[in-house]
């Protein structure tokens, strides 16, 4: 397996995983119109050219995806996604260190999940990700967030 950077003509088969990986959090939240879920090619594709995008692929097949962004110095860290037919066999933990490792220049790296995605919470955490505050969404969704630290800077 390889991790790298993707490129805009990933975006379609990174679309599809992301789809196929937030099904089962659209089931657990009651919610088809969750954000990875209704976002077209045309964004991803424009995120590719913005972002740090990292893509896992086996032999030729996209099979995860993690997504990161410069905002000062810390890297806000979304649509971590790795398709189901991969899932608990470490490759979102392969996807994250990668991307820690990509943007050493970052201070921290914040992300957050639903309150019900205990598999997702018990990754972060164990990638040192603490939480730092809850945000209410409505009735059926709390956003987590958390944040770890950086590399701490030379010079």
């Amino acid at each position: 397996m390889e991790i790298e950077r993707a490129v805009p003509a990933d975006a379609g088969e990174i679309l599809t995983v992301q789809r196929a990986a937030y099904v089962t959090e659209a089931q657990l939240y009651g919610d088809p119109f969750l954000p990875p879920l209704v976002e077209s090619m045309e964004q991803v594709r424009a995120t590719i050219g913005g972002a740090v995008v990292l893509k896992a692929t086996d032999a030729g097949r996209i099979v995860g995806s993690v997504r990161g962004r410069l905002s000062g110095t810390t890297c806000l860290v979304g649509r971590l996604v790795v398709a189901p037919d991969r899932q608990g066999r470490g490759l979102g933990s392969a996807l994250l260190t990668a991307l820690h490792e990509q943007v050493p220049q970052a201070t921290a790296f914040d992300l957050f999940t639903g309150h019900l995605s205990e598999g997702n919470l018990r990754l972060y955490r164990r990638l040192g990700y603490r939480e730092t505050g809850r945000e209410r969404m409505d009735d059926h969704l709390t956003l987590v967030h958390l944040r770890r630290p950086g590399a701490p800077a030379t010079g």
